[in-house]
């Protein structure tokens, strides 16, 4: 499966996203969508499906003629955290990120991204993964220390499992990638599997 001399062009500004596919080996563009993503759905799994498809739609159309005459691949993600029932997405300010942080804390919840691909011809692929991570009961002084930091403020759900938060994450089932942002291994299978 040697695909790392293709580009993939990355429908997100995430340090993260990048830094997952450069690990791979990729070449990676960033070029962030401008779709509007206000769209309302209670499914985590349909919410991140649409919104990493209206992302790369919306690069795709920006860049068609560069992927038409090369390898290049477009490569739009969402990710939220879905706990209580509830679609946790980035957090407005300190107040959110405390309340999203009690919600997780002692308890098991569910990291969902989707994925879509775009390729020659317009032909796209859109999938999803979904991690289940299990955190340890947290103190109020435990909450209070960790949304002092910068670090919830642009994560879904006011954490990143690769950063300070790491240290009250029992364990997790599933991709850890997922939970950073990005499900490298899935996205490359399903790649290699619709060609």
């Amino acid at each position: 499966m040697i695909m790392s001399d293709k580009n993939i062009i990355l429908a997100s500004k995430s340090p993260r996203r990048k830094e997952l596919l450069e690990n791979a080996g990729f070449n990676t563009i960033i070029l962030p969508s401008d779709a509007d993503e206000n769209i309302s759905e209670d499914n985590p799994v349909e919410l991140v499906k649409k919104l990493s498809f209206l992302k790369a739609e919306s690069v795709y159309n920006k860049v068609k003629e560069k992927v038409e005459n090369s390898d290049s691949l477009v490569l739009g993600a969402d990710t939220v955290v879905f706990a209580d029932g509830k679609i946790l997405g980035k957090p407005k300010g300190k107040a959110q990120a405390r309340e999203m942080i009690k919600m997780l804390e002692g308890k098991v919840h569910s990291v969902f991204t989707g994925f879509t691909v775009f390729m020659k011809n317009g032909r796209s692929i859109t999938d999803y993964s979904e991690t289940k991570v299990f955190v340890y009961p947290m103190s109020s002084e435990d909450i209070e220390e960790y949304i002092n930091t910068d670090e919830p403020y642009d994560k879904a759900g006011a954490y990143g499992i690769q950063g300070i938060f790491g240290k009250y994450v029992e364990k997790i089932e599933g991709d850890y990638q997922n939970v950073v942002g990005l499900p490298v291994s899935k996205i490359l299978w399903t790649i290699k599997n619709s060609q």
